[in-house]
């Protein structure tokens, strides 16, 4: 059923209340709560066990925020609302707590019994429903969520630096190969090179072997018809 009655009061006077069932006497166990609270300057966070149901009380400042869920929310742990020891009726406290203060501020510590009743109840009824029935209202559930979320993201983001990882070493890889491959495409050119060079050597050298024979024969020829010439004469 969840939260099922709320209040707002400075010392013993009320200022604000909402009751969500229409016969109880949850004001009454309130204002006896109340009186027993011990009175001084130190915040304190109590439960009292009436009946079937758990009043959880918040006191900060001489503002006092109370509220009345039945036992088995208070108690026990609702798959649902995750009511455990507790912790969604005292976040609905400080809920209610931060709301009245940055509504009203210092107009508490002197406003008559009831005076923010008619705007505030609306509020009261407000966050009650929400906090009874909405998961999202329970901050630990709800940081749990989001802690969920954010180890998704991390892994997927890890699962893209893995394969981004796998890709460059295959680029790694591909490039290691193309320069192994340009390194012997530069050989076998250069092999190639000095092979065509070697047989080029091997074609013009009977040629230059037979052009220096015949320029010789011809020297010889030529000096032998000038020494025929010169005995002539002579």
């Amino acid at each position: 059923m969840g939260i099922l009655y709320g209040m707002v009061a400075r010392g013993l006077v009320v200022l604000a209340e909402f009751s969500s069932i229409a016969q109880t006497n949850a004001n009454t166990v309130a204002r006896q709560i109340l009186d027993k609270i011990p009175r001084g300057n130190e915040d304190s966070n109590s439960s009292y066990s009436h009946d079937r149901y758990i009043f959880h009380v918040k006191r900060t400042d001489d503002l006092t925020v109370l509220c009345m869920a039945d036992d088995a929310t208070g108690r026990k742990c609702n798959d649902h609302l995750k009511f455990c020891a507790g912790r969604i009726p005292f976040e609905f406290l400080e809920d209610i707590h931060q709301r009245f203060v940055k509504t009203y501020g210092r107009a508490i510590h002197t406003s008559a019994p009831y005076a923010m009743n008619e705007e505030f109840s609306r509020i009261l009824s407000q966050q009650m429903d929400h906090f009874s029935n909405d998961p999202n209202a329970d901050r630990l559930n709800r940081l749990q969520g989001e802690m969920s979320h954010v180890r998704s993201v991390m892994i997927d983001n890890i699962d893209r630096v893995l394969q981004r990882g796998d890709r460059l070493a295959l680029l790694v890889e591909k490039t290691s190969t193309l320069q192994g491959n340009t390194i012997r495409f530069r050989r076998q050119t250069q092999r190639f090179r000095n092979t065509q060079w070697w047989r080029n050597f091997k074609l013009k050298l009977p040629i230059s072997i037979l052009e220096e024979v015949f320029v010789m024969a011809r020297c010889q020829r030529e000096f032998s018809r000038l020494l025929g010439i010169f005995f002539f004469f002579k």
